[in-house]
């Protein structure tokens, strides 16, 4: 063997020993949370590889129930899927804060999410990708609604709607000033909160011009005019403000209701330190704009929308100044029971005459 050809042979299984042990990090995630290009940048500045399975909350906890938390190193459950799933399944293990640049996120988001994946003194959950329900509102319209009830208001008699689902009961709620989630450890006290919601809906139900189920319904009822506030997502509001500049989202004044998708370990990861290098890395500023883009919600991430895609940005700071951040009600772990419970009162709203 030449020496020429010894070097290149050494060459070559140097790099093939690189590949063989680079760090792979299995992440199981939601479409839009790992765009290539961050998975790109993250593989250039770390070396560690991204193997990305896309699911959702019942899929995610799924796979890790029939693994006893095995298969992936970082999953990206909502923060109401996983106390329970946690106390019932035994698939995560607690977060080491210490690992984690605490600095990168919205503080009220943070710790809404510790709070509501908290296990005795252990925290399994912090966020990423959130969003909200609220109103949307024609504000040339519609101006002075505000809040949910506001929806119930004479004025708008027939020109309102929302879909009769759990989040009209929490949002409503709210708006009267109760506050459901409080009640959730106490059953006898949230039927007195779920009837008296039922009871408001009752009475406004000659406001609604109709209980809309899905998204493209509804985005037709407000452009048409037929509708001119609603409860509804955030997104949705902020697409219908890029057609028509008096419709928009408006972050309710007794709080929007928002979700949290989370990064969560899996009981069995077999790559922590990696896990630990994407959430800081994602949680960049920068890289989080990244995100936004390819989901179309925005970040947990301090400071990500001032690189966001201008009209979008403009449309979120519109709708959620500091203040009205810190005032979303996030959903917590719902118990045994209460949907059940629920259902039963939306079921006699729309029975109701």
């Amino acid at each position: 063997m030449t020496i020429t050809k010894g070097i290149a042979a050494i060459t070559l299984i140097a790099a093939s020993t690189t590949v063989a042990n680079a760090e792979t990090l299995r992440l199981l995630t939601w479409g839009g949370y790992a765009p290539d290009a961050v998975v790109e940048k993250f593989t250039a500045e770390t070396g560690i590889e991204v193997e990305v399975t896309k699911s959702n909350n019942e899929e995610m906890v799924a796979k890790l129930r029939a693994t006893g938390g095995g298969g992936f190193d970082l999953a990206q459950p909502s923060q109401d899927r996983i106390a329970g799933a946690q106390e019932e399944f035994e698939i995560y293990k607690p977060i080491d804060l210490s690992k984690i640049d605490t600095s990168l996120f919205i503080t009220s988001m943070l710790e809404a999410t510790k709070s509501n994946t908290m296990l005795g003194e252990d925290v399994y959950g912090v966020p990423h990708v959130w969003g909200t329900s609220g109103l949307v509102v024609n504000t040339a319209m519609a101006g002075d609604v505000k809040d949910y009830t506001d929806l119930c208001n004479e004025a708008y008699a027939g020109k309102v709607s929302y879909r009769l689902k759990r989040p009209t009961l929490i949002g409503f709620a709210f708006s009267m000033g109760l506050d459901p989630f409080a009640a959730y450890s106490d059953a006898e006290e949230y039927k007195k909160i779920i009837d008296a919601v039922e009871e408001k809906l009752i009475s406004c139900k000659g406001n609604v011009k109709a209980y809309w189920s899905g998204g493209d319904e509804l985005m037709g009822l407000l452009r048409s005019g037929e509708v001119v506030a609603s409860m509804a997502w955030d997104t949705g509001g902020w697409k219908l403000n890029s057609e028509d500049e008096n419709i928009t989202f408006v972050a309710p004044t007794s709080g929007a209701l928002g979700w949290i998708d989370t990064f969560a370990l899996p009981r069995k990861t077999k790559a922590e330190d990696a896990a630990y290098k994407w959430i800081n890395f994602v949680m960049q500023p920068e890289i989080a704009a990244m995100i936004t883009a390819e989901a179309g919600n925005f970040t947990a991430s301090l400071g990500a929308d001032a690189y966001a895609d201008d009209a979008l940005k403009a449309r979120f700071q519109a709708s959620f100044p500091p203040e009205a951040i810190d005032n979303i009600n996030w959903y917590p772990t719902v118990p045994a029971g209460l949907e059940e419970m629920e259902g039963a009162a939306l079921d006699r709203v729309k029975a109701s005459n």
